[in-house]
């Protein structure tokens, strides 16, 4: 998503563009790492329909508070242009993640057999 952030700065300079797009890069990977654990933490707490949608939410709320943080720190020009695709991108692969994984848990706990 680097790239991405380099294009959302072009209209800055070179200075702007590369350090929007080393940030952007360096935080992106570390951010879907993140968004996977805190959801795998998460849904297991709540309750089957709650756990659709809510951690993937409350994940993505904390990456874009990380993300803004990151890019307001290092001068970002274009913050909001610049984490718009990375957000939305994250968005779509951790609230399709968490719903396979949902499914398939619920999957495999109803072909458990009763103990007796």
């Amino acid at each position: 998503m680097g790239s991405w952030a380099i294009f959302a700065n072009s209209g800055h300079g070179l200075r702007a563009m590369l350090a929007a797009g080393l940030v952007q890069g360096l935080v992106s990977g570390t951010l879907t790492l993140g968004l996977k654990r805190s959801v795998d933490w998460m849904r297991p707490r709540m309750a089957r329909g709650l756990g659709y949608c809510v951690p993937p939410l409350l994940a993505i709320c904390g990456s874009a508070i990380l993300l803004v943080s990151a890019h307001w720190l290092s001068g970002t020009p274009e913050i909001a242009r610049t984490i718009a695709v990375p957000l939305g991108v994250s968005l779509l692969y951790i609230l399709a993640y968490n719903i396979l994984r949902q499914n398939h848990t619920w999957s495999k706990s109803d072909k458990k057999e009763p103990n007796g």
